[in-house]
């Protein structure tokens, strides 16, 4: 039997990574050389950096570096992300989710910064919305809730009228703190309790209302 959730919002804010985008081979690539480099064990690297930006999984896995040193390694780790896009492809769904969104109101909320997401979106063959709040646009990382406050004041809607999409726990505490409901993409998202999961994006579907609220139907 088909279980169907609904909920009802005025703007949509998109994480990228493992919500929008398949990046995990990438990632695992980069993050295991560093690892490699530090002396750290990589199966446990991989249970930290999901979410959140490069230089605050750093200050979580090293606690005891430099936060000079972390930004210095981030900004090389972009650059090498940037340009490995091996690998990258669209999460099940995701073009005819984004379709379904034009002249909605909605946001792209990503840890990763311009250069980078532009490189995963189009590698992904995927179209970046209008309004997009990135690494340079913020001061602390996921899960701090200020990329998804942000987004919210850009578009004009009260936070309590956004559903954040998102695939990690980082991104779910931040999307909770900023007062928002959370819809959990993927088999990482079910940890962290979000209001509801689904598998990928094939399972969403998005109805605007007449008055220009938007609806979410969510399948399992």
């Amino acid at each position: 039997m088909t279980a169907t959730a609904v909920l009802t919002a005025r703007a949509l804010l998109l994480d990228m990574d493992g919500t929008l985008v398949n990046s995990d081979a990438a990632v695992e690539r980069v993050w295991r050389r560093w690892a490699d480099r530090n002396g750290l064990d990589g199966d446990e690297v991989m249970k930290v950096v999901h979410g959140r930006q490069g230089y605050a999984s750093m200050a979580l896995l090293l606690p005891d570096r430099p936060m000079e040193q972390n930004h210095a390694d981030n900004a090389r780790m972009l650059a090498e992300e940037t340009a490995d896009t091996e690998g990258v492809v669209p999460i099940p769904g995701a073009r005819d989710f984004l379709a379904s969104l034009t002249g909605l109101p909605h946001a792209l909320v990503t840890s990763a910064d311009v250069a980078l997401s532009t490189a995963r979106m189009a590698a992904a063959g995927l179209p970046r919305p209008d309004v997009r709040v990135t690494a340079e646009s913020v001061g602390a990382s996921k899960p701090d809730p200020e990329g998804f406050l942000k987004a919210a004041a850009e578009l004009g809607v009260a936070p309590a009228d956004c559903v954040v999409f998102e695939d990690s726990g980082a991104g779910i505490a931040a999307g909770r703190a900023a007062g928002m409901r959370v819809v959990g993409i993927g088999p990482r998202a079910g940890f962290h309790a979000p209001d509801a999961v689904v598998r990928d994006l094939t399972q969403v579907r998005v109805d605007p209302a007449p008055d220009g609220t938007i609806r979410l139907r969510l399948t399992r």
